[in-house]
């Protein structure tokens, strides 16, 4: 069976909640679903989520990419051949990691409704629950305080924060990233855990300081998510050999390259691997795999996507496990949308459907 057709659909889902970080704020999620459709009639869909301050990927350069050379390369090939598919693909351009990732992830869905299972077993997996942390946009401690009650009454045992953003009136991002930790803690007791996120918003000197600071409060913070900028592999490491708390590497790692660079600096403890960063589901697991045989700590994330990008992330999750509970929590913030079927959320959990692939379609 051949594959007939590659499509591809923009999509603008807005968010329930402002999404702040040190990078960006964001009220929508922008992004590109990409649909490959067999001969019979069959859809598998991947997504490619616009990126600007990480991956540098829109929506109009993946549209580009997935109809003027993706979806031809793909065009009368075997559809049931995904191995082959992918490293064409991964062949076929440089760079276009979230482009790539959205074909990637057609096939294999496709692949796994051809043969009417759920994309989780085509992979190996069986288990249809994943756990997920949830993010507390940057903000004042206030409102942290007051979001953080909120979600461990929602049933969230695992608490993203992000740091590294001075506030309105704010000279030391650091000691005010301390002081809103702490008011977290305070909010949520001991038994909930609390990781955090600069997203590269402080220098290796400040991270330091931070983090030392949380220490000697006591708040007992699980990791710390990339510090400093990503192409900083010296400061990276240089925050990793001072403090206590597990660092891990997020936009310092892309691909097999930059692990292995990470690795050979012992500048992380961890990584965090995504599929529009490093470019589908087969690259994904190979990043995995080395993290794990170099004794480095993994968790899966999504960027800021819908039940498409987050089904295919918790899919891998369920087969391939990692040593922390991952961050899927992407899809938990949008309003509406864009597909029918799909992930839903219970408490925690990312709850992935009984159902062919990912078990989506689209909403009319």
């Amino acid at each position: 069976m051949t594959i007939a057709e590659v499509r591809a659909h923009a999509v603008s889902v807005p968010l329930h909640t402002p999404f702040v970080t040190a990078l960006r704020t964001a009220t929508t999620v922008e992004s590109l679903l990409v649909e490959v459709v067999d001969a019979d009639g069959h859809s598998g869909f991947g997504e490619a989520p616009q990126v600007w301050k990480v991956t540098g990927d829109s929506v109009a350069g993946a549209r580009a990419c997935v109809e003027q050379i993706l979806g031809p390369l793909l065009a009368g090939r075997d559809a049931d051949d995904v191995a082959g598919g992918a490293r064409a693909v991964h062949a076929a351009v440089a760079g276009n990691t979230a482009a790539r990732a959205a074909v990637d992830v057609a096939l294999h869905d496709l692949a796994a409704r051809r043969l009417g299972v759920p994309l989780v077993r085509l992979l190996g997996g069986t288990r249809l629950r994943v756990p997920t942390d949830v993010t507390l946009p940057a903000g004042d401690a206030d409102t942290l305080g007051a979001a953080a009650r909120d979600r461990v009454c929602e049933g969230f045992r695992v608490l993203k924060v992000k740091v590294g953003k001075a506030g309105d009136g704010e000279r030391d991002a650091a000691a005010a990233d301390v002081r809103r930790v702490g008011r977290i803690r305070a909010e949520v007791g001991p038994d909930v855990r609390i990781r955090l996120d600069a997203n590269q918003g402080w220098t290796p000197r400040e991270a330091v300081r931070a983090i030392r600071g949380m220490q000697d409060a006591g708040l007992d913070v699980e990791l710390v998510e990339q510090p400093v900028p990503r192409h900083d592999l010296d400061g990276l490491a240089w925050v990793s050999d001072r403090v206590d708390v597990p660092i891990l590497a997020d936009e310092a790692v892309f691909g097999i390259r930059e692990l292995v660079e990470v690795i050979r600096r012992r500048a992380a403890d961890m990584v965090n691997v995504k599929l529009a960063k490093c470019g589908g589901i087969g690259p994904a697991r190979t990043l995995l795999d080395l993290a794990a045989a170099h004794d480095v700590g993994t968790m899966v994330g999504s960027m800021m996507e819908t039940q498409v990008g987050v089904g295919a992330a918790a899919s891998l999750v369920s087969a391939y496990g990692t040593t922390v509970v991952s961050d899927l929590d992407a899809a938990w913030w949008l309003a509406s949308s864009p597909v029918t079927g799909g992930i839903r959320y219970e408490g925690a959990e990312v709850l992935l459907p009984d159902a062919p692939g990912l078990g989506v379609g689209l909403a009319q």
